[in-house]
Formats: C-alpha cells, sequence, structure tokens
C-alpha cells in the first residue's frame, strides 16, 4: 500500500523526506523516487514519467 493506515514503511519514508509540496499522498503506485546514496530524495517523478526520462537525473546523481 502506498497511502492510509497500511502503507509501506518504504512509501511512508519517500512521502516524509520528500516534503514540500509532495508531502502527500502518492496518486499512483509508479510514481518514481530518485534518492541519494545518503537517502535524501532528489527528485520526485509523476507516474506517467517513463523510466528512460529518468537517465539523465541518474547520471548526474551517480557523478556526485
Amino acid at each position: 500500500d502506498v497511502n492510509g493506515p497500511a502503507t509501506n514503511e518504504v512509501f511512508r519514508y519517500l512521502k516524509k523526506r520528500a516534503g514540500g509540496l509532495f508531502h502527500r499522498d502518492i496518486k499512483w503506485n509508479f510514481t518514481k523516487f530518485l534518492v541519494s546514496r545518503d537517502g535524501k530524495i532528489v527528485k520526485r517523478f509523476a507516474p506517467t514519467t517513463e523510466p528512460a526520462n529518468l537517465e539523465a537525473d541518474i547520471r548526474q546523481l551517480l557523478k556526485k
């Protein structure tokens, strides 16, 4: 589960750490989060974002 009382701990963590405008329910479980090696949320992507469109952001993060 991504919302409600049975929310999986991973999604609970992601929603809490995303903060700001994104500190709310996840509308669909295909929402994507880019997380740094130290557990910080770098970016949140809409469920409709194609995985191939994350490549540039992932490559940039791997350079750090």
